[in-house]
């Protein structure tokens, strides 16, 4: 079953070039059914091809959006939780914590993350695009929570210790400028943390076009490989990587569902990859 996704409208779209290698050879990847995937010839990035322009593309983060998010934010929450613990982040972290450390949360939702980061003494801030959600973080959880995309909110240099970002980037329409303003905010030695899902997964090999993360909301779809090199484009020591998710839940009874999973998660071809990273010093 694929996550959730509006689906495509009348909008402006926009031929755009690899987003990595900025080479304009690409093959067709998948046919969706009113929206393609190419693969770029020259890196092996996967983007939609053509893609709607970001304030058409905006528009798709409504109440519907919301309402979605508000429904599964307890599942979500725990996952992200468990990355961090994967990842190791309050070992990693603790040099940061000086009392006015601040923690970035990009696509923060509704904030949940967030609050939890607070009582761990992080001063927290939220970047969140979907207009209730922002305002659910804000009235609800009494939030700091810019209501937009991550330029716009223009944080100040170096401003930020940790900037972690959950199946976001999948999302931008410019992941590259998205990797440069995330740099430019972060302190040096501070660390990025993000989530999405990877395309060289079991299940995107095994279902293809019907993957569940082959969605109209997907503008990128990353590998480990094309990941770490996008991030890598700035300067960025990526610190730890790791996969998960071997199968999902109801295509094969839990018997096989554990192992497959367990192995995932060892070889690299889990559903869903994270890439820590640091800011040189």
């Amino acid at each position: 079953m694929k996550t959730y996704s509006s689906l495509p409208a009348d909008e402006n779209k926009s031929n755009v070039s690899c987003n990595l290698c900025g080479s304009h050879d690409r093959d067709l990847f998948w046919d969706c059914g009113g929206y393609t995937f190419s693969r770029c010839i020259n890196c092996k990035l996967v983007y939609q091809y053509p893609q709607p322009v970001q304030s058409d593309l905006s528009l798709r983060y409504d109440d519907n959006y919301f309402e979605y998010e508000i429904n599964n934010e307890e599942s979500f929450f725990g996952l992200m939780l468990k990355t961090l613990e994967d990842m190791k982040f309050d070992s990693l972290s603790a040099f940061l914590m000086d009392g006015n450390a601040e923690f970035l949360d990009v696509g923060c939702a509704t904030g949940l993350l967030l609050k939890h980061m607070e009582g761990y003494g992080w001063k927290g801030r939220g970047v969140e695009l979907c207009p209730s959600s922002a305002e659910y973080g804000k009235n609800i959880r009494k939030l700091d929570i810019y209501e937009g995309t991550l330029e716009e909110a223009e944080y100040s240099d170096n401003q930020f210790s940790v900037i972690h970002s959950s199946h976001l980037i999948e999302h931008l329409t410019d992941p590259a400028a998205f990797i440069r303003e995330v740099f430019r905010i972060l302190t040096p030695g501070g660390l990025f943390i993000t989530t999405t899902p990877n395309t060289n997964s079991l299940q995107a090999k095994l279902f293809g076009k019907n993957w569940r993360s082959a969605i109209a909301d997907h503008m990128f779809l990353f590998s480990l490989s094309t990941l770490t090199q996008l991030i890598k484009t700035q300067k960025f020591d990526i610190i730890k990587t790791g996969t998960w998710g071997g199968l999902a839940a109801g295509i094969v009874p839990g018997i096989i569902k554990k192992p497959v999973d367990i192995i995932a998660k060892k070889f690299r071809f889990g559903d869903v990859m994270v890439v820590l990273a640091q800011k040189y010093k």
